[in-house]
């Protein structure tokens, strides 16, 4: 593997293209499927939905992870510019379009499936706005690390690891469980 920064760079912009050509064709047959509104298409989105709910999850479980070890190597350093790649790659290929496509997703399927009601329905969604506030301050957080201004210690990326899990816990008991319905 080529470690010269404009290959990798070249390398990144590709794997972005391929994601969100991906996420276009996607998107286009939901919204074919949308005009059309096939008895199958609801399930299909649920299927689609979890996808992107669990990719998404990844990358709020490795980024501050990523950043523990991020926080341990010195900043301009070799280690760190690969975890600056590591990060950026992270988010803007993976998270970013699949949060992207769970709030799309999951929106529909709460309009769809539910009419938006049930108290169960508003408190996971108050869970992922907060999993994409989480999400914000991670995106910020690796710009802060690109510029080698990181604020936070190892010991508080391994704390701040613990958010996602709990919002995630909350939003299976929502939908499992519906409570409040």
């Amino acid at each position: 593997m080529s470690t010269d920064p404009a290959t990798s760079a070249s390398e990144g912009e590709k794997a972005r293209g391929k994601a969100y050509f991906s996420i276009a064709v996607v998107g286009g047959l939901a919204a074919l499927g949308f005009w059309y509104d096939p008895p199958w298409l609801y399930d299909w989105l649920k299927v689609l939905h979890i996808v992107a709910v669990i990719s998404w999850m990844v990358g709020l479980f490795y980024l501050p992870r990523l950043f523990v070890y991020h926080t341990d190597a010195e900043a301009g350093s070799e280690p760190s510019e690969t975890f600056v790649v590591m990060e950026g790659r992270l988010i803007k290929v993976i998270m970013n379009p699949a949060m992207m496509l769970s709030w799309l997703v999951g929106l529909w399927l709460a309009w769809s499936g539910f009419a938006f009601l049930g108290l169960w329905l508003w408190i996971k969604i108050a869970a992922v706005v907060a999993l994409t506030g989480f999400h914000v301050f991670l995106s910020r957080a690796a710009r802060r690390f690109a510029s080698g201004s990181n604020q936070m210690t190892a010991r508080q990326w391994r704390m701040a690891n613990e958010i996602p899990t709990v919002l995630m816990i909350l939003v299976i008991i929502m939908v499992i469980i519906k409570p409040f319905s």
